[in-house]
């Protein structure tokens, strides 16, 4: 990679919102990094052979802490300007108390727990004046949820962002910018035919917003417009 240009790791690149910000990054003239799940080819396995070199596809479960940490020893020496975690799963819009207890654990580990072990075990890699965001949800918003459903989906992102908090309050003196990013209803598995947004609007606003905030250290719940989501 070259020493001159930014560089952007993006944990869950193989599709949809990942893929889009991949791909804005190098249009942007970074360096990116992005994970996918398994050997399957994906997206990004093409977009990587049309970025000449300048994008690296590296295979990670992030359920796996020990994959976290081999991610973590093969990126060692590197300096990352941004880290970006991007990772959900959703199993229905089913009411809580019929939620099963191995549904319950599988997506609170894969959208709060898991996302906090990457940024746990990655941070030391993103520059002092850099960037860590997770992709978060206003449905992640206490404030806003007024109308219920997607339970579990909003629990979780709940939990993410409340895990968010408490890392930003542990690393009150740290210079790094901590974002929690709202992409918009996106036209996605999660966000469904019928949402607002397809990637290609919502994924320029994600990256200018991540871009705006870079330089201002502490956490900051915001969507792809740049206005502050409540809490």
């Amino acid at each position: 990679m070259n020493d001159t240009r930014k560089t952007a790791v993006i944990i869950g690149a193989s599709r949809t919102l990942g893929l889009g910000l991949a791909a804005e990054y190098l249009r942007r003239g970074w360096d990116v990094v992005g994970t996918v799940r398994g050997s399957r080819r994906t997206g990004l396995h093409d977009l990587a052979e049309a970025s000449g070199g300048r994008l690296t596809v590296e295979s990670l479960e992030m359920t796996e802490p020990e994959q976290i940490s081999a991610l973590r020893d093969r990126l060692a020496g590197r300096t990352v300007d941004l880290l970006f975690v991007n990772a959900a799963i959703t199993r229905g819009d089913i009411p809580i108390g019929e939620v099963p207890t191995d549904m319950f654990t599988e997506v609170m580990v894969t959208n709060a727990l898991s996302p906090m072990r990457v940024v746990e075990s990655l941070r030391r890699l993103v520059a002092p004046t850099g960037t860590i965001g997770v992709m978060s949800s206003d449905q992640g918003s206490i404030a806003l949820n007024t109308e219920g459903g997607q339970d579990l989906y909003r629990a979780s992102k709940s939990a993410l962002n409340q895990l968010m908090r408490s890392y930003a309050a542990r690393h009150a003196e740290d210079t790094r910018t901590l974002l929690l990013m709202d992409p918009g209803w996106v036209r996605t598995e999660l966000g469904g035919p019928d949402a607002d947004l397809s990637v290609e609007e919502s994924i320029p606003g994600v990256a200018e917003t991540i871009e705006r905030h870079r330089g201002k250290p502490g956490l900051h719940f915001v969507d792809h417009q740049g206005q502050v989501v409540p809490w």
